[in-house]
């Protein structure tokens, strides 16, 4: 029986960018399949809820085949194993990433030494971007299409107009 090889790339995706969407093509080609993993927590409030980030996502990636997206609450471990998968991917934009990567990737391997953490670097012309800058680029009204797919940019908008408007802004 040949051995697949099944990653997971998990993250907030609140919402998707263009450097996740660079990560994941780069994955993609790497693993035989890529499991895009919408993690929420009710400790966080997101702009996008669960079932909008996985749509803006899918959105985002409708030609690869051996991508798909799912949702889990809980430790990103417990999802792996459950799905038989044994790589998490992280992508690194700077230092700091690489500090909460390296304490993230030593926990999960606490809990299951079977998980393996891959990092990969995003590439130069992403390096920059974050959902959490995307964010602050759009409530403050400013150019987000170089920054997220195209399938985000009307819906990350009304987000904000609608935002606006309740707060009278």
């Amino acid at each position: 029986m040949k051995s697949t090889h099944k990653a997971i790339y998990p993250g907030s995706f609140d919402p998707i960018t263009n450097g996740h969407v660079d990560i994941i093509r780069r994955i993609s080609k790497i693993f035989d399949e890529v499991i895009v993993l919408v993690s929420h927590s009710s400790d966080k409030s997101a702009t996008f809820s669960v079932s909008e980030r996985m749509a803006l996502i899918k959105g985002a990636l409708p030609e690869m085949a051996n991508v798909k997206v799912d949702s889990h609450e809980g430790l990103t471990v417990e999802y792996a194993q459950k799905a038989q998968a044994r790589i998490l991917v992280r992508g690194l934009r700077a230092v700091v990433d690489f500090e909460y990567e390296a304490s993230m990737g030593n926990i999960n391997k606490t809990i299951d030494p079977h998980i393996e953490t891959v990092l990969v670097f995003a590439s130069p012309e992403f390096y920059f971007i974050s959902s959490r800058m995307v964010k602050d680029v759009a409530k403050n009204r400013g150019p987000v299409e170089d920054l997220v797919p195209a399938n985000v940019v009307s819906p990350l908008r009304k987000k904000f107009e609608k935002k606006s408007e309740r707060s009278g802004k």
